[in-house]
């Protein structure tokens, strides 16, 4: 069994969903990082960063934190969601282009454009742009192809949660037609409605038409 520490935000559910993808046995531990769960000492013992999500494998004691990793570990454990041969660095250069690039820049975009407004027009309109360049990136890259690595896979899952707060970032995903057909696919997916709502109920955000 999986045990998995998170909480209701991109990073968490990435691996919520995946779990839901794999069809694996997992026990969820909601982290309130609204109430400084995530300084509790035993949680710290899991994920020194302090930050969710975090994993312990039961099948063999060991604890991951970072959801990059966890996402490469459960590919490695299950030999799913990661493209053979030469294609396997594809779906993991998207990975990382998601865990260094879109991760943060998104989300510094919803801090100040969301929960920020007129603190800093300089970040909101930094952030705001870069938001626009990165989802640029993203349509050019679906432009002929269904998924971001070619199948579906751990790029796909680890992007698409931070792309679900597209009306945070304040972007009009109706302008970025190849991300919406991508975003609506993968939003359909069952998988991905269960992982969704772990810990906590939120209903998808979909684009307006």
């Amino acid at each position: 069994m999986i045990e998995l520490y998170t909480w209701s935000t991109p990073n968490g559910r990435k691996v919520s969903i995946m779990l839901e993808e794999l069809g694996l046995e997992y026990k969820v531990f909601p982290i309130n990082i609204m109430e400084d769960d995530q300084f509790a000492p035993d949680f710290l013992k899991i994920s020194p960063n302090n930050k969710i999500p975090a994993i312990v494998d039961t099948d063999n004691g060991l604890s991951i934190m970072e959801s990059g990793a966890i996402m490469l570990y459960l590919a490695e454990k299950t030999g799913r969601f990661m493209p053979a041969g030469d294609e396997k660095w594809k779906a993991i250069e998207w990975l990382m282009w998601q865990m260094g690039g879109a991760g943060p820049m998104l989300g510094q975009a919803h801090h100040f454009l969301q929960f920020n407004p007129g603190k800093a027009p300089y970040a909101e309109e930094r952030y705001g742009n870069e938001a626009k360049r990165l989802y640029g990136v993203l349509d050019k890259q679906l432009e002929e192809q269904d998924f971001i690595a070619g199948e579906y896979s751990v790029a796909d899952m680890a992007t698409w949660p931070w792309i679900s707060r597209f009306e945070w970032q304040r972007i009009d995903i109706n302008a970025f037609a190849n991300v919406k057909r991508w975003y609506v696919e993968i939003a359909n997916r069952p998988a991905v409605q269960r992982g969704y709502v772990v810990p906590k109920h939120f209903d998808i955000p979909m684009p307006s038409n």
